[in-house]
């Protein structure tokens, strides 16, 4: 009788064991975490209608553990999100928690805490959720609203662009969101290459080399990026560019079922990729830069940039290389120099230079309410003002934009191509 006694204690313990683990693990079926759920190496999150997935993942050939989202029905496995970039585990012994307090955490084997999303406020009944568009979201159990999710992963992208996800800025928190490359296709960790939505000026896109401009995608002009002559209506995507008061902000959806993102490469590129079933493999539908054009400053100050022609870059009308003995030798860096100094007398007018990537407009100003007569006015009353354009190319064109400096990084986009008028001298 007390062996029979033993054995029913160490079974009633051993179910108490195992029953307790249950319910403090999370199951591959669900989409939701709750608070004090743990997800552990080998288990994961899947989304309601199975597009993503969730949970720790190797990228590339390396053997480090990280926490990611990635494509949940496709066969070659892409990581769109990591949390723990920058601190990978070095075992399968790691786990997640979503803690009582709303803040997801990443433990090692140790118990120590490797990475936390350091929810600033907090609910009562927190749970983690990964939705269909790949957006991992903590919020109130009952409450679904996204203006009230306590955090979201879309709020701190990695080196991936979803459709739906913004890249700009929450203009009352200050909170920027934009684009990391990865080190290498086998690091996730932080790489040189950053893609942002530039608020200085007249906002844009553009990519850094560190703290410097390596590229530029230009300004939103109703219809694309100035910078971008490809980013045209399509049967793929829709684009949308929104600033008010509260936000500044770029991003895309599709149209249909295309599984899509876009990607800052280990390089600086920025591709969009479409996933293709029949081959199973992604094609980049558009890659930036094309050409050396697309980087930034080649031809210099007043220096258009044309790849078709030789050499490929001219001084406008007007104008003189400021150093002809390093343009001959094919470094226009230096750019271009006015033949007649601006000296803001009677004379002085604009000349039309059609089908252009406009300059950076880091040192500009605009008016999206004035037209364009109004527009040249304005500028010519001010003895800074070196340019003006339209905002917006929609229609017969609105808005005003003008420069206030030497006008840099432009290039001639014929087809898709936008009007600017440069101040000149003695028009008379």
């Amino acid at each position: 009788m007390e062996g029979c006694s033993c054995t029913t204690v160490m079974i009633t313990l051993l179910f108490c064991i195992c029953f307790s683990v249950s319910i403090n693990s999370v199951s591959a079926a669900g989409d939701i975490l709750k608070a004090n759920q743990i997800v552990r190496d080998g288990s994961t999150i899947v989304s309601s209608a199975g597009h993503f997935e969730f949970g720790f993942v190797s990228v590339g050939s390396s053997r480090n553990r990280y926490v990611g989202i990635w494509y949940k029905k496709i066969s070659v496995k892409t990581v769109v999100w990591i949390a723990n970039r920058e601190t990978p585990l070095n075992t399968t012994s790691g786990l997640l928690q979503l803690s009582s307090n709303g803040s997801l955490v990443i433990l090692d084997a140790s118990d120590h805490v490797v990475w936390s999303s350091n929810s600033s406020t907090s609910v009562k009944r927190p749970v983690l959720q990964l939705l269909d568009s790949g957006n991992l979201v903590v919020r109130d159990e009952t409450d679904s609203a996204p203006d009230n999710y306590l955090w979201q992963s879309f709020d701190f992208p990695g080196n991936t662009h979803l459709p739906g996800a913004k890249l700009g800025w929450n203009l009352k928190t200050g909170l920027e969101r934009y684009l990391t490359s990865w080190k290498s296709d086998d690091d996730p960790s932080s790489g040189i290459y950053t893609n942002h939505i530039d608020r200085n000026g007249f906002p844009q896109l553009l990519v850094r080399k560190g703290s410097a401009i390596d590229s530029r995608g230009g300004s939103w002009n109703g219809m694309r990026f100035s910078g971008t002559p490809n980013l045209n209506l399509n049967q793929i995507y829709t684009y949308e560019f929104v600033s008010n008061d509260k936000e500044l902000y770029y991003h895309y959806d599709t149209v249909n079922s295309s599984v899509t993102m876009r990607m800052l490469t280990p390089l600086g590129y920025t591709q969009r990729l479409v996933w293709i079933e029949k081959s199973q493999k992604w094609e980049s539908y558009i890659s930036a830069p094309i050409d050396n054009c697309d980087r930034y400053a080649v031809c210099g100050a007043y220096g258009s940039c044309n790849t078709n022609k030789s050499p490929v870059c001219k001084c406008f009308n007007g104008f003189q290389p400021k150093d002809k003995k390093e343009w001959d030798a094919a470094d226009w860096s230096s750019g271009c120099a006015r033949n007649v100094q601006l000296s803001c007398v009677n004379g002085e007018g604009f000349v039309k230079q059609s089908g252009l990537k406009l300059p950076d407009t880091q040192h500009s100003w605009f008016d999206t309410n004035m037209s364009l007569d109004e527009c040249e006015i304005k500028c010519l009353k001010n003895c800074s003002c070196t340019a003006y354009a339209n905002t917006d190319i929609r229609g017969r064109g609105s808005g005003c934009l003008l420069w206030f400096n030497e006008l840099i990084d432009i290039s001639d986009e014929k087809e898709n191509g936008q009007d600017l008028y440069i101040r000149m001298a003695d028009l008379n």
